[in-house]
C-alpha cells in the first residue's frame, strides 16, 4: 500500500450540494470512490484479522436465530486494534458526515464489523437509532464494504425517505421489525433502493432511516465495516429501554443524562 493512499484518509472528499440534498431528503446517499481500493485491500486484512482474534464462538447458522444468522458483529475495533484506527479516525470520512448532516464536527459514537457469511440470512428492516439514547437526530452511519459487493452478498437496501416515519421506532431488530415495517413501507411514499457497492464506495445512513439486507447467497463472506458519527455537541438522552442503556455504559461510559458525550471512548474526528 502506497503513502499516497494513507494520505486519502486525511485528505478531504469534495462533498456537494447535490449529495447533501439528497442525503436530507432520502436519509442515506452511496458515495462513489471515496477510497483507493487498495487502502479498502489492506483493512480487509487488518480488520479480518481482528474480527477472527475477536469474536465469540459461533453456532452452525442453522442452529442460530435471525440475528445471529444475519451477521457476524464485533464493535471497537479501534481499541483492539491500531492497525484499525486510521480508518475509523479517518478525516476524510468523518468530513463527509458532518458536512452531510450540516453540523461543524462530529464525534465517534462507536465503530462495528459487519460480517455476513456465505448463506447468512437477511438483516430485518430496523432502524439504528433505536439502540442509541441520544438527544437529537444528527447522527449517522458509514457503510465501508471490504470487497466489491454484488445485490447477491446482501448490500444495504434502504427505505428512502422513512428517516421522517416515527411508526416503529419502538422496535428492535427482530422478525416482528421486518414483518412490520415491510408491511408499513409499503403503504407509504417510500422507494426502496438496493445498489452494488464497488470498492472503494461508501453509504452513509441517518439514524432514523430504515434498511435491511439480503441474504448472502454467495459462497465469499460479505465484509463491511461501519463508523458511526455523531454531532460533536451531542447530549446523552435518558435511556428509554435496556437496549439504550446497553449502549450507555459501552458507547458512552460515565456521560450524566443531559451532557455532552464526549468520554474519552467519543473522540472528535
Amino acid at each position: 500500500m502506497t503513502n499516497s493512499s494513507l494520505d486519502t484518509l486525511t485528505e478531504p472528499f469534495p462533498v456537494t450540494a447535490d449529495h447533501t440534498d439528497r442525503y436530507r431528503e432520502q436519509g442515506f446517499i452511496l458515495l462513489r470512490d471515496v477510497l483507493p481500493g487498495e487502502l479498502i485491500v489492506h483493512f480487509n486484512d487488518v480488520i479480518s484479522a481482528e474480527v477472527a482474534r475477536s469474536m465469540a464462538p459461533q453456532a452452525p447458522l442453522e442452529d442460530r436465530d435471525t440475528y445471529g444468522k444475519a451477521f457476524i458483529q464485533v464493535t471497537n475495533l479501534w481499541t483492539r486494534s491500531e492497525a484499525v484506527r486510521p480508518l475509523v479516525f479517518s478525516r476524510r470520512l468523518a468530513g463527509i458526515a458532518a458536512a452531510l448532516m450540516q453540523v461543524e464536527g462530529v464525534r465517534l459514537y462507536h465503530d462495528q464489523a459487519l460480517f455476513k457469511e456465505p448463506g447468512g440470512g437477511h438483516t430485518p428492516w430496523h432502524a439504528d437509532q433505536y439502540y442509541w439514547p441520544l438527544a437529537t437526530e444528527q447522527c449517522t452511519t458509514a457503510w465501508i464494504p471490504l470487497q466489491p459487493t454484488g445485490l447477491g452478498m446482501g448490500p444495504l437496501e434502504f427505505s428512502a425517505g422513512s428517516h421522517r416515519l416515527e411508526t416503529g421506532r419502538e422496535l428492535a431488530i427482530s422478525d416482528e421489525s421486518e414483518v412490520h415495517m415491510a408491511e408499513t413501507l409499503a403503504r407509504g411514499p417510500f422507494r426502496h433502493v438496493a445498489q452494488p457497492f464497488d470498492i472503494g464506495d461508501v453509504s452513509f445512513h441517518a439514524g432514523w432511516v430504515y434498511h435491511r439486507a439480503g441474504p448472502n447467497t454467495t459462497s465469499v463472506t460479505r465484509k463491511a465495516m461501519t463508523i458511526i458519527y455523531m454531532d460533536k455537541d451531542m447530549r446523552l438522552a435518558e435511556p428509554a429501554h435496556a437496549d439504550q442503556e446497553l449502549d450507555r455504559d459501552v458507547f458512552c461510559p460515565g456521560i450524566p443524562v443531559g451532557h455532552v458525550v464526549d468520554s474519552h471512548m467519543n473522540p472528535e474526528l
